[in-house]
């Protein structure tokens, strides 16, 4: 070239391409970016199939509870069962089936004085005499099973309790040869009032959770 644009020297200046480097670091982000977003999507799919460390935790939880009972004393059962009736309805004979004299009348003055009613006082027939070997036989008709005789039982602890064909209300107490006196008062008592008191029964079931 010529003219005032005349180039000297022996150094000409170098033409280089534009530097990419800019684009280079953009492309970078953009791919981390692109697999990080790819990562979280993997987990959220694999929580949706697999339904959570929390979801199964929880469902865990609900599945171990269980209903629990417990027990009430229910009326409505109590009056179905049949009535047991007081010591001053039943009569008692008092019968003596061992060799001491005298026990029949001083096992039937202390029944009289707990509010039994006495019937006949004296020795057994010959079927029982000196053949019952425990404390004693409660005997009575078959209605007498589940009203009179539990409760004359509450009065002699050990005493076997059978029916006959009889009829009428009336009950006997054989007293055997293994005897030694009726159970004490304040125990008979007890054991009276437990024979009367309600049977507890099980509450309608609630969970406890």
């Amino acid at each position: 070239m010529g003219g005032k644009y005349r180039i000297t020297g022996n150094k000409y200046p170098r033409m280089h391409r534009p530097r990419k480097r800019g684009r280079l670091v953009l492309l970078a982000v953009a791919s981390v970016a692109v697999l990080g977003v790819i990562g979280w999507g993997t987990l959220q799919l694999i929580d949706v199939f697999t339904g959570g460390g929390k979801k199964a935790s929880a469902a865990g939880t609900k599945g171990d509870c269980s209903p629990k009972t417990a027990p009430t004393a229910n009326p409505s059962a109590a009056s179905a069962a049949p009535a047991l009736p007081k010591p001053g309805r039943i009569t008692v004979n008092v019968l003596n089936a061992t060799p001491r004299s005298g026990l029949a009348k001083q096992t039937a003055d202390e029944l009289k004085k707990r509010g039994f009613r006495i019937g006949q006082v004296g020795n057994a027939t010959k079927e029982f005499d000196k053949k019952v070997k425990g404390a004693g036989i409660l005997l009575g008709p078959a209605s007498s099973l589940n009203t009179s005789l539990p409760v004359l039982a509450t009065q002699l602890a050990g005493a076997e309790s059978r029916t006959d064909t009889r009829k009428g209300t009336e009950v006997d107490l054989i007293i055997g040869t293994g005897f030694k006196e009726l159970t004490q008062q304040a125990a008979a008592e007890k054991a009276l009032a437990a024979l009367n008191a309600p049977k507890p029964t099980a509450a309608p079931a609630k969970k406890s959770c």
